[in-house]
């Protein structure tokens, strides 16, 4: 497996890739292509880089990873679904890891990607902290319970 450097000539994969990312992880996030692209490209412009998985000029992924942070951050991790189940997500892993000359990484998993979840922890990744949200379904629930104590 080789790793490369996306550039901005990758950036329209790269957010092709990120799509199907957040479908595969059935985020919230509502942003289209182009808006990805856009937002991809801020990223490479400023602390992240972009590692590009390749097999005999195939690309079967990539990372994103914020230099900025101590330990680096792991913000996207992608293998494409025709290359799943092959052993190639855990292959990237290793030469990304390799790649940066660093095992110390942190991450994000949503709570209910299971897939996920199971696949990070088989490469050693311990949960740190609960990352919570409040969202509006929540609020119009609160809404209706008298949360003060007074009757």
């Amino acid at each position: 497996m080789n790793i490369r450097i996306g550039s901005e000539e990758d950036l329209d994969m790269l957010a092709a890739m990120n799509k199907q990312l957040i479908e595969d992880e059935r985020h919230d996030n509502p942003m289209d292509i182009p808006q990805l692209r856009e937002r991809m490209q801020s990223f490479i412009e400023g602390s992240y880089a972009a590692y590009i998985f390749e097999a005999e000029d195939t690309v079967l992924g990539y990372a994103l990873v914020d230099h900025s942070r101590s330990p680096l951050y792991l913000r996207q991790f992608f293998i494409s679904r025709s290359s799943r189940g092959q052993g190639n997500g855990k292959a990237a892993f290793r030469a990304l890891t390799q790649f940066l000359g660093t095992d110390d990484l942190d991450i994000e998993v949503m709570h209910w990607n299971e897939q996920g979840y199971r696949f990070w922890k088989s490469l050693g990744f311990q949960e740190r902290s609960v990352y919570m949200r409040r969202s509006h379904s929540f609020d119009s629930v609160s809404d209706k319970t008298n949360v003060s104590g007074d009757d």
